[in-house]
């Protein structure tokens, strides 16, 4: 069996081509990423422990694929159904509801592991 890299190659350069489509575009992206950024900044500054990275890491992960994917949906929603249909926006809808849910529970992982850190300075 032949195992072909350069076609594996272009697959991530096709993947990282419709992440860089989205980033500067896709306000809600774009939000996430910056409160990435910050969260990763009070990550280093709380000098959060392996397994905190770990759940910070996966929360970011998901909640950036979410959007992706939510970003995809629209598109190909706006695609198929250019004229508003109750559908299309029902699609829209469940797959924003998704990122929601994401998000939701990314912050109830970020409070989790910085309030004990964030009660450590202020009380």
């Amino acid at each position: 069996m032949h195992y072909d890299y350069k076609k594996q190659l272009h697959s991530f350069g096709y993947a990282w081509q419709g992440i860089r489509g989205c980033i500067g575009k896709e306000q809600n992206l774009s939000f996430h990423l910056i409160t990435s950024l910050a969260v990763i900044i009070a990550g280093i500054g709380f000098d959060i422990s392996r397994n905190e990275w770990i759940a910070v890491i996966l929360c970011i992960g998901l909640v950036i694929a979410a959007e992706l994917f939510n970003t995809a949906i629209e598109r190909l929603v706006d695609f198929v159904s250019p004229q508003r249909h109750p559908i299309a926006g029902q699609v829209k809808d469940i797959a924003a509801g998704a990122v929601l849910v994401c998000a939701l529970a990314a912050i109830a992982v970020g409070l989790i592991i910085f309030v004990p850190y964030l009660t450590r300075i202020f009380l």
